[in-house]
């Protein structure tokens, strides 16, 4: 049996083996499930140091309870995120769920009679529904298959999923009552895509379901339950974007769409001639997230500026719109109203951490309902993020935000590293830095967060522009242009630059430390793509035509060609620079195999490439005991690299 480590446990196992005068320096102990290769021992002082950088916690908010007014939160306090129960406003957490995997899903029946939620296995994204029953959580599917749960009907009897346990491959929708497991019916077969039901409309008649074809092309169905029938709501010969769709209590279909505009707008798809109707426009920005209250009287909605949220509520009594200005400048995620018109909001701030909160869309009062423990340290005093605003090589304008050191705590030029964020589409936000709060409070260290083409939060024009193998490495020209111009600030150290990203980030760090090699010192790069083809050909069935759909199809000769050609792996010989890889056994998406091949090429030319592996996680590391072991190697790592010196 592997032994667990968690975090208290560290230093008194530590101090436990203390060697003795003149002996080596006392080292940490490592989890036993990590695979350290070519790393140094963590010294034990080093975890002394950075200890209270490691005990933050996060509190996401995940639902509301109808029977008691308590709020559900996601948050840790052992090894991994549970399900916990907050009664009152800064009340005592109560935990419920008590998995050795994190939980972060979950949704209560309409009435609160039931609670179910979802969770895998070591990372390798394999879903498992659940009910929680009288504190013990009670297995709803096979076991076996890859599961995602979907809406509770209005009634409350009924809930749809999503289940591949039919073919291995791809969702299905199905329909279940909980009470009863085995009354699961299948209600679409798919042949491809990503299928998810969404919602039902209000008198359970029909169920809204999404097949997400890529980033900007999501085609809806509506499902007759009693017929079994499913009706195309989209053209698919049109592709268009949708977020946060949902039924009205008086049956119209709200939604976020690009439809007829390059931003996300607000409106409603009519159900007969399938088209959509904007009511809401902030003109250059996207409207992401958003939720109906059960009266209809109101809509709450995130506003995405450049990556910073603004919440906004509409009257649907008078078309009024009004801004929630008081909230501290970061990202809400999970907007839900509670059944008696409280919103509730995850807010995620360098300067106040992630926690939950709630609004009053009447007086748009706001009350916080956690606040998370960041190991004794004020994160009223993280710096705060800047906008960092540019043009690329070709014109294109783009973002990102940097995070600067105390300049009088810190003097002088400064080293920078960058962090390239992973999807592509995905976008880097002014967020908390939990852990790389170090960095920068305590080394001085600068980051970097870049929107490079690609990249979502920007309209559909531009996240088009890397698509394919050909447009590929315009986005790491654009990292470039990012270089340039941090490279002209006074307070950046030009001299001592890195790069790092995770997944889509970490091909990313690998071509810029190809393509850039010149003005950088080191590289570090998480479970990121190697090879474009092997990756392709790898990666999970089900998620292969989503991904073609963005780099390109490896089974045409000339794209194959072109995705050997932009792939770092090829060109591995040309890595002149120190490369750490961290990856995850279980990933599903990015296989091991993609970080195997590149620590071994960079190997064989002499070069530097420590490599951190997990046997127990997937795309990326969710254990605290693991991902604090990897912060660890990272910064003995950049120590060793970027920072002693400046050699």
């Amino acid at each position: 049996m592997r032994n667990k480590w968690l975090p208290g446990m560290l230093v008194v196992a530590a101090m436990a083996a203390m060697p003795g005068p003149g002996l080596a320096e006392e080292v940490a102990p490592k989890p036993a499930a990590l695979v350290a290769d070519q790393i140094p021992a963590v010294p034990l002082d080093m975890v002394e140091r950075t200890r209270p950088y490691m005990e933050y916690r996060t509190a996401a908010f995940v639902d509301w309870d109808p029977k008691t007014g308590a709020m559900l939160v996601s948050t840790r306090f052992a090894d991994t995120s549970q399900l916990h129960r907050v009664a009152a406003p800064m009340g005592q957490r109560e935990q419920l769920t008590f998995a050795s995997e994190p939980v972060y899903s979950a949704q209560y029946a309409p009435d609160g009679s039931a609670l179910l939620f979802q969770k895998d296995s070591g990372g390798n994204e394999v879903n498992q529904i659940y009910a929680l029953e009288s504190g013990l959580p009670r297995l709803l599917t096979d076991g076996a298959s890859r599961n995602s749960l979907g809406p509770w009907s209005s009634s409350g009897k009924l809930v749809a999923f999503g289940s591949n346990k039919r073919t291995g491959l791809y969702n299905d929708i199905y329909l279940m009552d909980p009470a009863r497991p085995e009354s699961a019916r299948m209600l679409i077969a798919s042949t491809g895509g990503g299928w998810f039901p969404i919602d039902f409309s209000p008198d359970d008649k029909q169920l809204l379901v999404f097949n997400y074809v890529s980033v900007s092309d999501n085609q809806l169905y509506l499902i007759d339950l009693a017929a079994g029938a499913a009706r195309q709501l989209t053209d698919s010969s049109k592709p268009v974007g949708y977020d946060g769709l949902k039924f009205a209590p008086d049956g119209r279909l709200w939604a976020a769409s690009d439809f007829g505009s390059d931003v996300k707008r607000l409106g409603v798809v009519n159900l007969k001639t399938s088209l959509f109707e904007p009511l809401v426009d902030e003109k250059i920005w996207d409207i992401t997230d958003f939720d109906i209250s059960q009266d209809g009287r109101w809509i709450a909605f995130e506003v995405n500026q450049a990556g910073r949220s603004l919440l906004k509520f509409y009257d649907m009594q008078n078309g009024e719109i009004r801004a929630v200005d008081a909230l501290p400048a970061g990202v809400i995620s999970g907007v839900k109203f509670a059944p008696w018109g409280e919103l509730g909001i995850t807010l995620n701030s360098n300067r106040t951490g992630t926690d939950a909160y709630s609004v009053n869309p009447e007086t748009l009062a706001i009350t916080r309902w956690t606040r998370s423990e960041t190991g004794g340290l004020d994160s009223a005093a993280n710096v705060a993020p800047e906008l960092v605003e540019i043009e690329s090589f070709d014109g294109e304008k783009m973002s990102g935000y940097l995070y600067r050191p105390d300049p009088v705590r810190h003097r002088g030029k400064r080293p920078l590293i960058l962090s390239i964020h992973g999807g592509p589409e995905g976008q880097a936000k002014p967020h908390f830095l939990g852990r790389n709060n170090y960095l920068v409070n305590e080394l001085g260290v600068a980051l970097f967060y870049p929107n490079v083409r690609g990249s979502t939060g920007f309209g559909k024009r531009f996240v088009a522009l890397d698509n394919g193998p050909w447009l590929r490495e315009n986005s790491v020209l654009d990292i470039g242009a990012f270089l340039e111009h941090l490279r002209q600030d006074r307070k950046i150290d030009r001299k001592r630059i890195a790069v790092t990203g995770g997944s889509y980030g970490g091909y990313m760090t690998l071509a810029a430390m190809l393509r850039y090699g010149g003005q950088l010192k080191a590289g570090l790069e998480v479970v990121g793509i190697s090879n474009f083809v092997t990756f392709l050909e790898n990666t999970q069935a089900y998620r292969r035509d989503l991904r073609r759909a963005e780099y390109g199809d490896e089974r045409d000769p000339a794209q194959r060609a072109k995705l050997q050609e932009i792939s770092p792996l090829i060109r591995a010989s040309e890595i002149r620079i120190p490369l750490m890889v961290v990856t995850g056994e279980n990933d599903p998406r990015v296989p091991e195999s993609e970080a195997e091949q590149i620590v071994s090429a960079v190997r064989a030319n002499g070069r530097p490439a420590w490599h951190l592996l997990a046997e127990n996680e997937g795309h990326g590391f969710r254990k605290k005991a693991n991902g604090d072991y990897q912060f660890w190697a990272s910064l003995l790592f950049w120590q060793k690299y970027l920072l002693d010196d400046g050699k």
